[in-house]
């Protein structure tokens, strides 16, 4: 992806996002209902656009929120969306229903992430798989990456690491690329560099899983479970924290893995 430096001006910061998602100047005018003539003005400096403009723009491009004030911000206006702390009383139902969400899921492990990957809340599922973790990495702010990645934390019990880890990686680069984040950055560049232990040919990860996706495969307590994850987040966020929230839920992939967290946790 292009890099920008923000005092640049918004023209170009507009040009690197819609080149990045790869979109011509005439198809993000038409879904823009605008010109490819005022497009071109707005990229090249030639035409300052209104605060309309730069919130249809980055709403056809999917930019994030925080990037969409920050946009905002070097065209001249005001940022539009809040950023409130969860710990705000206005945050209070969004903190109600996602431990009511999380309470439901048991037994299955779910649990919610910031931006930075730092986790929000959890539930008993989760729990369960981090007991024996360093106690280092349950010192708060507890990080999902961390603990996954981290040779003291959950990485010597996954069985099939090098694909998980590859996999939790790329995810993180995607990240890195649709926002600014010198934090994420070197988060990513910290959990890349564990070591990954090779665990030979003998591995018997991913045996009997589903081949739909990529399963988490973990050892607890003796018995080998096997999750599907999937990542949901609120849709149409208003607020620059409620829109970095994802919430990360592990199905199990087999019956015996059902049937172990069912009598685990009752």
């Amino acid at each position: 992806m292009r890099t920008v430096s923000p005092d640049t001006g918004v023209g170009p910061l507009l040009r690197g996002w819609r080149e990045q998602r790869r979109i011509s100047q005439l198809d993000l005018a038409l879904r823009a209902d605008s010109s490819a003539r005022h497009i071109s003005f707005i990229e090249t400096g030639r035409s300052r656009p209104s605060e309309d403009m730069v919130l249809r723009l980055a709403e056809q491009l999917d930019i994030p929120v925080r990037e969409r004030n920050a946009l905002l911000v070097v065209a001249g206006y005001a940022p539009r969306y809040a950023q409130t702390p969860l710990d705000d009383p206005a945050m209070a139902s969004v903190h109600e229903g996602l431990d009511r969400l999380l309470a439901g899921y048991e037994p299955y492990p779910a649990l919610v992430v910031d931006g930075r990957y730092d986790v929000v809340a959890a539930n008993r599922g989760i729990a369960l798989l981090m007991e024996g973790i360093s106690e280092e990495l349950l010192t708060p702010p507890l990080n999902a990456m961390r603990i996954t990645l981290h040779p003291a934390g959950l990485a010597p019990r996954i069985l099939n690491l090098p694909e998980w880890r590859a996999d939790l990686l790329a995810q993180m680069e995607r990240q890195i690329a649709l926002v600014r984040s010198p934090e994420l950055r070197a988060l990513y560049e910290e959990v890349a560099g564990y070591p990954v232990a090779d665990r030979g040919a003998g591995d018997r990860a991913g045996e009997g899983t589903p081949s739909f996706a990529l399963p988490l495969v973990i050892e607890h307590g003796g018995q080998v479970l096997s999750f599907i994850a999937s990542i949901a987040t609120f849709n149409t966020p208003m607020d620059v924290t409620v829109a970095e929230l994802a919430i990360e839920t592990f199905l199990p992939a087999d019956r015996e893995t059902a049937a172990y967290l069912r009598d685990r946790l009752p």
